[in-house]
């Protein structure tokens, strides 16, 4: 029971609509009916400016960190000798609390089940799963969004880069988790085909940019955390 009631906070946790609240907040305004819609930070950096959205995508991973943060509390304290339930592995529960907390993000429902498309929420998670691994992501992130001003890109790109950086460090680890790096190739595999439709635009030319100054919020669908 215990172990379900943490993933349903895990649930709640990534369902706090922080750009809805932000966007309210700030200037009274919905921002599921400006820009593209999306209630992620892209959205908000576009509408609100550079540092609220810092502000949103910092928010949004915490989400993420926070739910396997307590997750990783409750199984290390588990009880020595004693079956998890269905004797699921506790890497599993751990990586269970970060998906649950991506999805809640996604489908919020504070929000009639709107959301972001989980990046922010699942690089939070890894800040804690995978604190090394997530750093090369970042830097490849950093990399491409600085050279190319696409936040798409950078988004595809660091899901690409992520479980392969996954793998290298669990192999170079005493206590290597096949769950963790399995569970990581699924999840990026996932966060790809939720941008299908921007790597169609990439192929043909015709992804927006985003820049400083930009305020027209034409284009979260370019990748929305």
């Amino acid at each position: 029971m215990l172990l379900i009631v943490f993933l349903l906070l895990a649930f709640g946790l990534g369902s706090v609509p922080f750009s809805y609240i932000i966007g309210k907040r700030v200037k009274g305004i919905d921002l599921r009916q400006h820009g593209s819609g999306n209630l992620g930070s892209t959205n908000v950096f576009r509408n609100l400016g550079p540092a609220w959205g810092v502000l949103c995508l910092l928010l949004d991973m915490a989400k993420g960190a926070v739910a396997v943060g307590l997750m990783t509390w409750l199984v290390n304290s588990w009880p020595e000798g004693q079956a998890t339930p269905f004797h699921i592995t506790p890497d599993l529960f751990r990586i269970f609390a970060g998906v649950v907390a991506s999805l809640g993000h996604t489908f919020s429902p504070f929000v009639d089940f709107h959301g972001g498309k989980g990046v922010a929420t699942t690089g939070g998670a890894f800040a804690v799963l995978e604190p090394f691994a997530l750093l090369v992501t970042l830097a490849a992130f950093g990399a491409v969004f600085v050279t190319t001003r696409i936040v798409s890109l950078a988004s595809i790109t660091a899901a690409s880069v992520l479980p392969l950086a996954v793998f290298f460090f669990e192999l170079k680890s005493l206590d290597t988790s096949k769950t963790i790096v399995i569970f990581t190739f699924l999840i990026c595999g996932w966060v790809l085909f939720k941008h299908r439709t921007n790597i169609s635009r990439l192929r043909d030319g015709t992804e927006a940019r985003i820049s400083p100054g930009d305020s027209s919020g034409a284009d979260d669908k370019t990748g929305g955390q």
